[in-house]
C-alpha cells in the first residue's frame, strides 16, 4: 500500500518558490549546526560553511521578488507551502528540544 499523496504545493510564482527553496536550505543547515542537537563539530563546521553560500542564495531570491515589484511576501501561502514540505519538522531542529528546566 502507498502512502497517502501529500497536497499539493499551492501556486506560487517563480521568484516565491526560489525564496521557499533557499530558506529551507537555510533551515536544515542551521538545524545541523544547532549545538543544543548534538553531532560532531565538523559536521556542524561544513554546514556552516555552506551556510554563507546558501544565505546569498536566499537573500538572491528576495531580492529578485523586490525588484520586480513583489514587495508583500502573501504569509498564508508561503506557509502552506512551507508545510507541504516539510518545514514544520525541519524549523523544530533549530529550536531547543523539550528537556528539563
Amino acid at each position: 500500500m502507498l502512502p497517502p499523496e501529500p497536497p499539493p504545493l499551492p501556486a506560487l510564482t517563480r521568484a516565491e518558490g526560489e525564496l521557499i527553496d533557499r530558506y529551507l536550505e537555510v533551515l536544515d543547515l542551521l538545524g545541523r549546526i544547532n549545538p543544543a542537537r548534538g553531532g560532531h563539530t565538523y559536521s556542524g563546521l561544513r554546514a556552516a560553511q555552506a551556510l554563507v553560500g546558501k544565505a546569498a542564495g536566499l537573500r538572491d531570491a528576495l531580492t529578485l521578488m523586490h525588484d520586480r515589484g513583489e514587495s508583500e511576501l502573501h504569509h498564508d501561502t508561503l506557509a502552506r507551502a512551507l508545510r507541504v514540505l516539510d518545514g514544520e519538522r525541519r524549523a523544530q531542529l533549530v529550536t531547543l528540544p523539550p528537556g528539563e528546566r
